[in-house]
């Protein structure tokens, strides 16, 4: 499970040194791909066959599902760590997430979530209230 918030550097060339806990899921290579809210999701290759196929799964009658289905899909972008734990995040996906210099990565669950630093700032305030005041009735069983 991914876990965690870290503050990597965006190079020259596009690329983040992986965080250390990361590495071990990731070894075998990612799958990026735009994320809801304007971040990047980065999953590992096994994890992300498991998540394209419940998608997979929405009716074909669904525009909805069509609509999720095609921007989630269209975006991916398969990427290998090189052996310094370095990984490229693809221009079309640091353009779509506004990625600048200064990230915030995320470990959330099944996959990681890579933010521009200033707009993870912005999405912790615009939601932390949300937040506290989540109950029984949102998550069923979480307390």
């Amino acid at each position: 499970m991914l876990l965690g918030t870290y503050t990597p550097k965006l190079d020259e060339k596009g690329r983040i040194i992986l965080p250390a806990k990361f590495r071990d899921e990731f070894e075998g290579g990612v799958v990026m791909t735009r994320g809801q809210e304007r971040c990047v999701y980065v999953f590992s290759e096994t994890e992300f066959e498991t998540f394209a196929d419940g998608i997979r799964r929405v009716p074909v009658g669904s525009k909805q599902g069509r609509d999720f289905l095609r921007l989630l899909l269209s975006g991916a972008q398969s990427e290998q760590p090189d052996r310094q734990n370095r990984m490229t995040i693809p221009q079309s996906l640091r353009s779509y997430a506004g990625l600048d210099r200064d990230l915030v990565v995320i470990g959330a669950g099944n996959r990681a979530e890579i933010w521009d630093a200033q707009a993870w700032d912005a999405y912790v305030t615009a939601n932390e209230e949300d937040f506290s005041n989540t109950a029984e009735e949102v998550i069923p069983g979480l307390f």
